[in-house]
């Protein structure tokens, strides 16, 4: 059992356009991801890796992926991704070529071990279509992957959650056979978080006795509107992204998830002045 905690930081829906495009005709999703990179350089200590929930190109195109390729140039530290709805498996494959996805074809799946760590990423994506499922192949992967280090920690990636949010427009495109990923996270007690994005908002639950999240964008919220009062909208708020934050202890040890503000902030300044009182 490794010593020292294992920093992983998750950005999520970046929705990359061609250069000079913005996205919906209002949203600057390069500069947005720029920002990102630089808070996420920043951050001391620095994070072990990056991984990136899906939607990192918007239509997709070849053009978007160079794009990303050339945004996530400057980001100095690891990192690996799995697709969203509006990837394009094959077009991310090429832009990504060095992930040591789990299979040749198909579905983008992968294992990474960082000091006794495992993250296991999902692609529940589903080609042509906006919902998530996770397919016959890769339900088999997981729970294989699972079984064969019972004694590791584990977190999951994915992009679409497994749970209702309360935002209609988005719950009917979510992951649609949740149950199915029920049943093998409780079989695997090692299972210590499921993080997904899609939604664009930071939200905590659980699922399947498993602390859950959706992770913040680095560029627009989707509307939070809980009654379907509006047609389908997003709004621009501040960007974040989330920062999970793994203590080794007892049994399978602790995941703490931190929401990080991305930009410059005030600060940081001390509580207490030079004779050790408050100030």
């Amino acid at each position: 059992m490794p010593s020292k905690p294992v920093c992983i930081a998750q950005i999520s829906d970046l929705h990359i356009k061609a250069p000079g495009t913005l996205a919906y005709g209002r949203v600057d999703t390069a500069s947005a991801l720029e920002r990102c990179v630089t808070t996420l350089n920043e951050l001391d200590p620095a994070p072990d890796f990056v991984v990136i929930s899906g939607d990192l190109a918007d239509t997709p195109t070849d053009e978007e992926y160079e794009n990303l390729r050339h945004l996530l140039a400057p980001l100095k530290l690891p990192f690996a991704a799995v697709p969203g709805n509006h990837d394009s498996r094959e077009l991310m494959r090429a832009a990504l070529p060095l992930a040591d996805y789990a299979f040749q074809y198909g579905p983008l799946n992968q294992r990474i071990e960082i000091d006794g760590l495992a993250l296991l990423l999902l692609d529940s994506s589903v080609p042509g279509k906006p919902h998530g499922e996770l397919d016959a192949q890769t339900l088999t992967w997981l729970d294989a992957t699972l079984a064969s280090a019972p004694e590791r920690p584990a977190l999951l990636f994915l992009h679409h959650p497994p749970f209702m949010t309360g935002i209609g427009h988005m719950d009917r495109q979510n992951l649609l056979n949740a149950g199915e990923l029920v049943s093998i996270v409780e079989r695997h007690p090692r299972v210590q978080l499921i993080a997904t994005g899609h939604v664009h908002r930071a939200t905590f639950t659980t699922f399947a006795g498993v602390p859950t999240t959706i992770c913040p964008a680095p560029n627009h919220a989707v509307d939070l509107d809980l009654a379907e009062l509006r047609e389908p909208s997003f709004r621009v708020e501040p960007p974040a992204f989330h920062l999970h934050t793994w203590f080794p202890g007892a049994d399978f040890g602790n995941v703490v998830t931190h929401h990080v503000p991305i930009g410059k902030f005030d600060g940081p300044h001390p509580f207490f002045g030079p004779d050790g009182k408050l100030l």
